[in-house]
């Protein structure tokens, strides 16, 4: 078991732990630091102000009720639904690949794409807000031509890892590949 510090594309520490659990399988698991209290605040803050000024403005008491009600849905929705603690992916070689995402809710999202469906694992580019950037990927078969690609299952979105975090993930995951 390995934890590594990398960062990712918008310069933020992310840690890589690499557990070896055999020779064929594998967990690479991305975390990211947790949510930010002074962040939190700054948004709560600026919205309740905003709120105030409207109540001053208006004299209505709805909109303070109003302002409160929409930070704490938009806080529970956050993290329920876009802040991601942590990303997997779990590669057995002659079963399968695993992919889960953990919210900061607690919520848990996983699936499984068996290895038969597998073509390869590439590091692809993009262009993301005028910049290159490089992001791990699953290609899948095309079920009606095996030699094609039916689709790109891209790993780790949320947390963003750069190419030197995806390279170590990449080089273990051909070891396993090249073994199944």
């Amino acid at each position: 078991m390995t934890e590594e510090e990398f960062s990712d594309i918008n310069g933020n520490t992310i840690s890589l732990d690499c557990q070896s659990h055999s020779e064929f399988c594998k967990e690479f698991t991305v975390s990211v630091p947790k949510l930010s209290l002074r962040k939190v605040m700054n948004y709560t803050c600026a919205v309740w102000l905003t709120a105030y000024a409207v109540f001053f403005a208006t004299d209505n008491t709805n909109v303070l009720s109003a302002a409160i009600i929409v930070t704490l849905v938009g806080m529970m929705l956050h993290l329920h639904f876009v802040k991601i603690d942590h990303e997997s992916m779990l590669i057995i070689g002659s079963l399968g690949i695993q992919i889960s995402a953990s919210y900061a809710s607690g919520r848990e999202s996983t699936s499984f794409i068996e290895m038969s469906k597998v073509k390869d694992i590439v590091i692809n580019e993009a262009i993301y807000m005028q910049r290159v950037i490089y992001y791990l990927c699953i290609l899948l078969k095309e079920p009606s031509d095996p030699g094609g690609v039916g689709a790109v299952v891209p790993l780790f979105q949320s947390s963003k890892p750069r190419l030197n975090c995806l390279e170590e993930v990449y080089k273990s995951c051909q070891d396993i590949l090249g073994q199944s």
